[in-house]
């Protein structure tokens, strides 16, 4: 487990934190976790969790995965794209409320330019997910950023 707070880790903020904690990470794999709250921002009127936003969840470790790792060298946290996930595929269609799910994510993939793919799983009581995830963090975000809002107003 990590000392530091999640805010810390991840480019969200509040509510749209949705993992508890980092459990473990090391060169290619991160192990977070949370428990189903009832209330949050994505919850079904049961309280249970759809389980669509699994790909949140998963992505935002692999963000967690890049944090830990920018932490670790004393860097700035950075921002970090998903582009798209591939052969998710969920045993339920939703995490019910007070449901303890662990998420494992190993890159299996990242090259200099900022692509990276993590094959992700989610396990719980009687709960099986995974996919594919393709992630991008520019070497550069602010410069990334910046022409992209100039190419915008243009």
């Amino acid at each position: 487990m990590t000392d530091w707070p999640l805010a810390e880790l991840l480019p969200h903020a509040g509510d749209m934190i949705l993992i508890d904690r980092v459990l473990s990470f090391d060169e290619e794999q991160i192990h977070t976790c949370l428990t189903v709250k009832p209330n949050g921002l994505f919850n079904l009127p049961d309280g249970s969790l759809p389980a669509w936003v699994g790909v949140e969840l998963m992505a935002q470790s692999v963000a967690a995965f890049a944090g830990c790792h920018a932490r670790h060298k004393g860097n700035p946290v950075e921002l970090g794209f998903l582009l798209g996930t591939r052969k998710f595929e969920c045993n339920v269609e939703a995490f019910p409320a007070g449901s303890e799910l662990t998420i494992h994510g190993i890159r299996s993939l990242e090259d200099d330019n900022g692509m990276g793919v993590f094959e992700c799983h989610i396990h719980g009581p009687g709960i099986e997910a995974s996919a594919r995830l393709n992630v991008f963090r520019p070497p550069q975000p602010s410069q990334y950023l910046e022409q992209n809002r100039e190419s915008n107003d243009d």
